[in-house]
C-alpha cells in the first residue's frame, strides 16, 4: 500500500482512515491526515517541537484524545504540526514529540476548523502483520 492516509466523507463531518506498517505509523499518519484537512502540511516548517501525551481506556479512546490533544494544542497555541514521532504507545498511553510552526497567514491557508475528533465509527485494526488501520471522523 502506497498511501498514509485517505480522507472519509460523512454527511456534515470529515474523517481520516490512516494506515501503518505498525502502530505507531498509523497513528502518526492519523495526525498528519488531520493537519492535512486543517492545512497544505508540506509548506508548515518544523520549527518548534511540542509534547502530546494521552492516556485513555484502550487504543481507540487513546487514538482519540491524542488527536484531540493535538487540537487543543492547535486551538491554544495556534501551532499547525507536520511530523510526528512517537516516543512510546501502549494499548492504553501515548507519549510523543510534534514539529511545526505557529500560523503564518502569509504561507498557511486553513482550510477548515475541527472542533474535536469523535468517537463514532472510530476504529483501530491490525489487518495483517504489516498493516494497521485507523479511522476516526472530526466534528468540524
Amino acid at each position: 500500500m502506497n498511501k498514509d492516509f485517505e480522507v472519509i466523507d460523512h454527511t456534515a463531518d470529515i474523517g481520516i482512515r490512516a494506515y501503518g506498517v505498525d502502530l505507531s505509523r498509523a497513528f502518526v499518519n492519523a495526525a498528519r491526515g488531520m493537519f492535512s484537512l486543517i492545512t497544505d502540511i508540506d509548506r508548515v516548517k518544523e520549527v518548534l517541537c511540542r509534547e502530546a501525551n494521552a492516556t485513555a481506556a484502550d487504543k481507540e479512546t487513546l487514538l482519540a484524545e491524542w488527536l484531540n490533544e493535538l487540537i487543543f494544542l492547535f486551538d491554544t497555541e495556534l501551532v499547525l504540526f507536520s511530523r510526528f514521532y512517537i516516543e512510546s504507545l501502549s494499548d492504553t498511553e501515548i507519549r510523543s514529540r510534534c514539529w511545526g510552526e505557529k500560523i503564518d497567514k502569509s504561507r498557511h491557508e486553513l482550510k477548515r476548523g475541527i472542533k474535536s475528533a469523535t468517537y463514532h465509527m472510530l476504529k483501530v485494526e491490525q489487518k495483517t502483520d504489516y498493516l494497521y488501520q485507523v479511522q476516526v471522523l472530526f466534528d468540524i
